[in-house]
Formats: structure tokens, sequence, C-alpha cells
């Protein structure tokens, strides 16, 4: 992400979404985020949205989170 506006931008973005419960920045430059949600968060749409209100988003894994 190109700014701190963008990032804040796409920060509310993810929290606004239904069933998100964890929203955090990864990678070396904190430029990827990390949704952790439960029931229904639609991974695809939240891509499209980030690319709508954003410019760039990559779907790069979706996983099942289990207890330890």
């Amino acid at each position: 992400m190109k700014c701190k506006k963008c990032r804040s931008k796409a920060l509310a973005i993810a929290v606004g979404k239904k069933g998100v419960t964890s929203v955090a920045f990864k990678g070396e430059s904190k430029n990827q985020i990390e949704v952790i949600g439960e029931g229904i968060v639609d991974a695809a749409g939240l891509a499209e949205m980030l690319r709508k209100k954003v410019g760039y988003a990559n779907l790069v894994s979706v996983e099942e989170v289990r207890e330890r």
C-alpha cells in the first residue's frame, strides 16, 4: 500500500465486513492484510471491494483456522 491513508481505508473496509473478528497488517513492509473471521466471511467479495476502493488487492490464501 502506498500511503497511510490507503492502509486505514483498507483496514476500515475489512473491519466493516460481516463475520470479521480480527484484522492485522503482515509482510515485510506491512503491505498485506490478514483477515480472520467466523461464519460468513466472503473472501472474494472483500478482495473485490478492496480493488474498487483502494486500487489493488490479491487474495493469497483462504483456509480454516483450527483451535489448538
